[in-house]
């Protein structure tokens, strides 16, 4: 009988500490299946950025390991790194971050011309394919400027999914919408993790996280919970 596989993403005794002595997060194991929807949540401070970091390669631990597809991330460099987030992990914050003297098209090639794996052509097809999806087809020659606040989040996550990663990561993606759009992206979300995507959010709003398969709840750097909503 072969061995299970391996979940998607592991953190195993994870602590993340500044060099003056504050601990960002202390001890936190977890392990996220593949297709899974999870919200972390947790007062202001209580370290779920940090956490997400930590899982997105974004940050070293101080003490533990993060494990991605099973791979022990631990050893490698910079670069390595850098090329492992690139191909199989998508960043959305709560601030955009789109480039603003790139259309909305134009910013969802980026990280493909980055990773180098497709003709331009391609790349195109599949940047439009994927603003399409989100509705935003008529959007994709539009600066950021000249789209709305939802408008812009959508662009990103188009962005963050252009290299079909395995794992998307959110910061507090709704931050900065309005009800009815922070419900539109958490239902792109949903829709993701049900075609077999693992989503991980940070969010403060509490309805929202609700809408996840799985919480799991920061304190003081600590996780206290992680179940169903």
């Amino acid at each position: 009988m072969s061995a299970p596989a391996p979940p998607l993403l592991a953190a195993e005794g994870v602590t993340r500490r500044l060099p003056e002595g504050v601990t960002l997060v202390s001890d936190v194991t977890l392990a996220v299946g593949r297709g899974e929807f999870v919200a972390v949540t947790g007062p202001s401070g209580s370290g779920k950025s940090s956490l997400l970091y930590l899982l997105g390669l974004l940050d070293r631990p101080s003490e533990g390991r993060i494990l991605l597809e099973g791979r022990d991330t631990a050893g490698l460099d910079g670069e390595a790194l850098a090329a492992l987030r690139l191909a199989r992990i998508g960043f959305v914050f709560q601030f955009h971050f789109l480039l603003p003297e790139f259309s909305a098209l134009d910013n969802v090639l980026v990280p493909m011309r980055r990773l180098g794996r497709l003709p331009l052509v391609e790349a195109r097809r599949r940047a439009l394919a994927l603003l399409e999806a989100l509705g935003m087809r008529e959007a994709a020659g539009k600066l950021p400027e000249q789209l709305s606040g939802g408008m812009r989040q959508r662009a990103a996550i188009a962005r963050a999914l252009a290299n079909d990663p395995a794992l998307l990561l959110a910061d507090e993606p709704t931050g900065n919408l309005d009800t009815r759009n922070a419900a539109a992206v958490f239902d792109i979300f949903a829709g993701l993790a049900a075609e077999g995507r693992t989503v991980i959010v940070v969010t403060h709003d509490l309805a929202l996280a609700g809408r996840a398969r799985r919480r799991v709840h920061l304190v003081d750097g600590r996780v206290v919970s992680d179940g169903p909503p």
